[in-house]
């Protein structure tokens, strides 16, 4: 049995109906960190799925060329006897699946550097234009509007503007800072840099462009939701409202931004935690995602049967 059909199946399935299912469902943002490492999942359900396709329809290549040999000859069509090289077939069927791998990762490692590249540029320039803050632990960068962001990696830093220590109360203050050390200290822009890799490679996907888009809108409720661990929700707010209109420079990571006005609505309504065993239930289904790919392998090359 070809494990063709159905895992090509499962592969659109993934890639074009399950954006829209969770797009729709209610819950993620409710729980935003478990929503990011669905949409994670998903995303690598799929990768794994479309090299599977590609591996599965690669190997039966010179059995369906012999089929088609003998069904041409019935017609009375003489087609020759020629038969592929299996050692071709073998190769398509290790070769397409690894560059799909291949792909992801070096997509990956180039997002990461290009964003490294550019928090150091961007180093660079706030250590001849910004001053360092001892009390807030942060650089203090002279802009007009109020705004605040981080520049992960090995040498993190917070950034806020001068118009932001002015205009803030120090709660507002103290509340952005810990958004920002959130994104710090969970790694956020690795998250961002997997999305954007899944993205590059499968860009045709729905899945792509909504994973991408939504992994930053869940990343950003997430550093929010850490904020309201020692702030009020009304403190939060006001300075989201305050910053929104900032601009954040490449490879960094913002309070504000076009994200402000739907975490807005989330912080200042009513959000009722999600119930244990819809925590459990859709955290097992995120850790079971990626191996359901193999099912299809395993239903048609049962063990014991060579």
């Amino acid at each position: 049995m070809n494990a063709a059909p159905a895992l090509a199946g499962y592969t659109a399935v993934v890639g074009f109906a399950a954006p829209r299912l969770l797009l729709r469902a209610a819950w993620p943002h409710r729980a935003p960190a478990l929503a990011a490492a669905v949409w994670h999942a998903v995303a690598v359900s799929f990768s794994i799925a479309a090299a599977l396709t590609a591996y599965s329809l690669a190997m039966p290549a010179e059995h369906l060329h012999a089929g088609l040999v003998g069904l041409l000859h019935t017609c009375g069509l003489n087609v020759g006897t020629a038969q592929p090289d299996p050692d071709t077939a073998d190769r398509l069927a290790v070769g397409v699946p690894a560059a799909i791998g291949i792909a992801l990762v070096a997509s990956f490692t180039f997002h990461v550097v290009r964003a490294r590249r550019a928090r150091s540029q961007h180093r660079e320039a706030l250590d001849l234009v910004g001053r360092h803050s001892d009390r807030l632990c942060a650089t203090v960068l002279p802009y007009d509007t109020p705004a605040a962001y981080c520049l992960p990696g090995r040498r993190p830093r917070i950034v806020i503007s001068d118009a932001a220590v002015r205009r803030l109360t120090p709660e507002q203050l103290g509340a952005v800072l810990e958004h920002e050390k959130a994104h710090i200290a969970g790694r956020h822009h690795l998250v961002l840099a997997a999305a954007e890799a899944f993205h590059s490679v499968f860009r045709w996907v729905p899945l792509a462009r909504h994973a991408r888009e939504q992994t930053a809108l869940l990343l950003e409720m997430i550093a929010d939701d850490r904020a309201l661990r020692s702030h009020s929700d009304e403190v939060l707010a006001t300075a989201m409202y305050e910053m929104a209109a900032a601009r954040t420079p490449k490879g960094a990571l913002a309070a504000g931004g076009q994200s402000a006005l739907i975490r807005l609505k989330r912080v200042l309504g009513p959000r009722k935690a999600p119930h244990p065993a819809l925590w459990g239930s859709v955290a097992a289904v995120a850790a079971a995602v990626p191996l359901l790919p193999l099912l299809p392998l395993l239903v048609a090359c049962p063990p014991g049967l060579g």
